[in-house]
C-alpha cells in the first residue's frame, strides 16, 4: 500500500519526565510542553525537515532525522510503502538533553504520525472501518518498542502520569500501560538548566546489579510514590526518594543533585527528570516562591517551568485526507 499524494497531518506530543524518584523505566508524567508536527506526502520526490525552535540548527535535517526514521520503520512494521516525496514541518518547545524526553517525544510523533497518514491511506481506499485515525493502544507499543523503555513514550502517548511493565526481548517487548489518575493537588515544577547530558552518558554509570535489601526497599519506595502521586500528596517526599539510580549518576550532573538535596532539605520532593540534569518538584499546591528562591540560591542559573500536566498526549491538530 502507497500514501497518496497530498496527504498531511498535523499533531502535538508533550514532553515527559520519567521516574519520578523511584518509578525507574516504569513511571511517567506528560508536561505541558509541547512538540508540534506536520507532513505532508509531496508530488516532488525526496526529503525536506524544517525545524524552528528546540534543536533548530542541531538535529539533522536528512533521513537520519529521529522522527523521519521513525516513520520509515513504522511504516515498513505496517507494511507501507514510503512516499517518495514527503515534507516535515516542526516546532519544537521541548528542550533537548535535559532530561524532558525529547526522544520519546520524537519517537510517538514519528510512530503516530506514520500511522495517521497509513490510516488516512485507508480511508481514501474505503478501508478505514470506523475505529480513529490514531490508535493510541497501536503507538504506545511500538513508540516503546522503539525507545528502549517506557517511562517517557507512554506519557507522551496518554498524557497525564503512566505506570508500564514491559516484558519480552527486542525487537519487539510488549508492553502494558495503566494511567495513574494523579491527585487534583500535585503539581509539577521543572527546573531546566543550560548544561545538556544524553540519556546514554547517564545510563552508561548505572550499576549492573544492586543488593537485595536495596531493590526490596526501593519497591517500597515505588509503591509510595503510586500512593502518594493519587491518594496523598503528604506523601510525595518520601515517596520520591530513589535509592536505584540517582547516586550513582551524581558524578555525571553535581550541580542537579545539588538543587535536589538542598529543595528536599526544605522539604520539597525533588528529583532528577528522566536522565537528567532537569530537576522536577512535585509540589501539593506550593507557591512556587519557595522552590525560586532555593534555585536562586546556588551559582548554577535554572529557568523555572510551571507546565501543568495535560490529560492528553498525542493528538491531531488537524488533517487533510
Amino acid at each position: 500500500m502507497g500514501l497518496a499524494v497530498g496527504t498531511s497531518a498535523t499533531l502535538r506530543v508533550p514532553a515527559s519526565s520519567a521516574n519520578l524518584g523511584p518509578g525507574f523505566d516504569c513511571v511517567g508524567m506528560a508536561l505541558g510542553v509541547w512538540d508540534q508536527m506536520t507532513a505532508t506526502v509531496t508530488e516532488r520526490p525526496g526529503l525536506v525537515i524544517e525545524v524552528t525552535g528546540s534543536g533548530a540548527g542541531e538535529v539533522p535535517l536528512d533521513e537520519n532525522h529521529l522522527v523521519h526514521r521513525t516513520m520509515v520503520t513504522t511504516w515498513q512494521h505496517l507494511g507501507v510503502t514510503p512516499p517518495q516525496g514527503l515534507h516535515l514541518s516542526a516546532v519544537n518547545e521541548v528542550p533537548h538533553g535535559r532530561g524532558l524526553g525529547s526522544s520519546a517525544t520524537a519517537i510517538v510523533m514519528g510512530v503516530a504520525l506514520a500511522h495517521v497518514l497509513a490510516a488516512a491511506g485507508d480511508a481514501r481506499d474505503g478501508a478505514a472501518g470506523e475505529g480513529p485515525l490514531l490508535d493510541l493502544g497501536r503507538v504506545n507499543a511500538l513508540a516503546c518498542a522503539l525507545e528502549g523503555h517506557p517511562d517517557n513514550a507512554s506519557a507522551s502517548v496518554f498524557g497525564g502520569a503512566t505506570l508500564s511493565t514491559t516484558d519480552g526481548d527486542r525487537p519487539w517487548p510488549q508492553t502494558r500501560t495503566v494511567p495513574l489518575r494523579l491527585h487534583p493537588e500535585v503539581t509539577p515544577y521543572v527546573l531546566v538548566p543550560e548544561a545538556t547530558l544524553s540519556t546514554h552518558t547517564a545510563r552508561s554509570v548505572l550499576p549492573d546489579v544492586v543488593a537485595l535489601p536495596t531493590a526490596a526497599a526501593h519497591a517500597a519506595r515505588a509503591g509510595l510514590l503510586v500512593h502518594a502521586l493519587t491518594v496523598d500528596p503528604g506523601l510525595l517526599l518520601e515517596g520520591t526518594r530513589d535509592l536505584l539510580h540517582q547516586e550513582a549518576r551524581r558524578p555525571s550532573y553535581p550541580e542537579s543533585m545539588a538543587l535536589v538535596d538542598a529543595l528536599r532539605a526544605e522539604g520539597l520532593a525533588a528529583t532528577i527528570s528522566g536522565a537528567g540534569p532537569s530537576v522536577l518538584v512535585l509540589t501539593a499546591g506550593e507557591e512556587p516562591g519557595r522552590i525560586e528562591a532555593v534555585a536562586g540560591s546556588g551559582a548554577t542559573p535554572w529557568r523555572v517551568l510551571a507546565p501543568g500536566v495535560p490529560e492528553r498526549g498525542v493528538h491531531a491538530v488537524s488533517d487533510t485526507l
